[in-house]
């Protein structure tokens, strides 16, 4: 995975390092997950290192991992990396907060001892973009991007689950 993600970072002339966070299936809790920006840090992980993410949540043993891309956090809020989470009931945007952690940095897990949560506060419904703002950075629309990504991965994951379903009257 790596390695696709480095490819495509040399195709669209992305100047970070690309890397993938390796996290329990089973849930996390901030618990069992791992950035990796390159595949020699898991061959080198120590006895400490593996024992962390051996376990889960609620004390769970780790069986299962997802390998997912990592996205860095550009976003700041009060000199701290700060990552938008968005909630929706079916397709609608209807509110978020701000994961906010200061002690992380735009590649790291910010789901972790120190963060706090910020208001994302929506003035609008945000349905649409503010087309009489000339600036794609000003609250509506960057609240309205949001809900476009929101609504992608929700798509992205109804997708996901119906090619992974099987059919149990099928068989």
């Amino acid at each position: 995975m790596l390695e696709i993600v480095s490819e495509k970072y040399r195709e669209y002339e992305i100047d970070e390092t690309p890397y993938v966070v390796v996290k329990a299936d089973a849930g996390t809790y901030g618990m069992g997950i791992m950035t990796v920006r390159s595949a020699d840090e898991v061959i080198a992980l120590n006895r400490k290192q593996r024992n962390k993410m051996s376990v889960g949540k609620e004390g769970l043993e780790v069986s299962e991992v997802i390998v997912q891309e990592g996205v860095h956090t550009f976003e700041t809020l009060h000199d701290a990396v700060a990552e938008p989470v968005i909630y929706m009931i079916d397709r609608y945007v209807v509110g978020g907060f701000y994961r906010v952690h200061t002690g992380r940095g735009k590649d790291e897990n910010l789901n972790a001892p120190g963060m706090h949560f910020e208001p994302l506060a929506f003035e609008t419904g945000c349905n649409l973009p503010d087309y009489g703002c000339n600036n794609p950075d000003a609250p509506p629309n960057r609240f309205y991007a949001y809900g476009v990504v929101g609504r992608l991965a929700c798509l992205a994951a109804a997708l996901e689950l119906e090619h992974t379903s099987t059919d149990v009257g099928s068989k």
